[in-house]
């Protein structure tokens, strides 16, 4: 392997480190993400709730309204009724008035209905008001111990950064600016092994004559397939 190819490996292999660090921070922000938005839900929760119990409070005092107009007409049938005359107009005047009872009743039903509904909604509310308190207290600590592990990860980014740039100081200005570009287009790999005539990044067969040249170790070439930057190291030396 020539130099420029290990000062290569060298460098990836801190930018492995560095973007190892980059996906525990974001571990620890998406889970704390994750119970902040899990709080939001529960405050809508608590929030569709109390809209209901309004509406359902509003349905009532409509009922009551319309359960007073009904007794207030059933008992001014029931007061027609000694001044009716013949036997049709009683009939008439008692299905007026049974209606309205029956109606009343109905109405009477619907409020008792909602009234159970609303005491079974308001304690809903209750026990989540009181998961809510909790969650945020929970929150709250855990915001805090994040933010320290990921204090605590910056510190060894800024480590492993710092390593970074004296290694990039090491090439060539050319040949970092092609490497950073295949990384960040190349799922993080710019420069990659080839094993047994297959490039390691794409995992295509390059050209035996190229793979011939690469076995020298002199010389680096671009896979053709993936256009990674290409060396030869076998198993046994990658291990020592």
């Amino acid at each position: 392997m020539n130099e420029e190819i290990a000062q290569l490996t060298l460098l990836q292999a801190i930018d492995h480190i560095i973007d190892t660090i980059d996906s525990d921070i974001q571990e620890e922000q998406e889970a704390l993400d994750i119970k902040s938005a899990e709080l939001a839900d529960r405050e809508v929760t608590i929030g569709t709730l109390t809209e209901k119990i309004e509406t359902l409070e509003k349905e009532s005092r409509m009922l009551e309204v319309e359960i007073a107009d009904a007794r207030v007409h059933v008992k001014d049938r029931q007061s027609k009724m000694m001044q009716v005359q013949t036997g049709r107009e009683q009939t008439a005047l008692l299905k007026e008035i049974e209606d309205g009872k029956k109606g009343v009743k109905e109405k009477e039903d619907k409020v008792v209905d909602i009234l159970e509904e609303t005491e079974q909604l308001t304690a809903d509310i209750e026990e989540n008001k009181n998961l809510f308190k909790g969650e945020t207290e929970l929150l709250l600590e855990e915001t805090e111990k994040v933010k320290k592990a990921i204090a605590a990860i910056n510190k060894k980014k800024r480590t492993q950064e710092k390593k970074r740039k004296t290694q990039a100081n090491k090439l060539n200005t050319q040949m970092l600016k092609k490497y950073d570009t295949l990384r960040t287009h190349r799922n993080g790999l710019g420069v990659v092994n080839v094993l047994g005539g297959v490039c390691q990044g794409c995992f295509m067969a390059i050209p035996p004559q190229q793979y011939n040249l690469l076995l020298r170790g002199d010389k680096h070439f671009d896979c053709p397939t993936c256009q990674r930057i290409m060396y030869h190291e076998s198993v046994e030396e990658a291990e020592a």
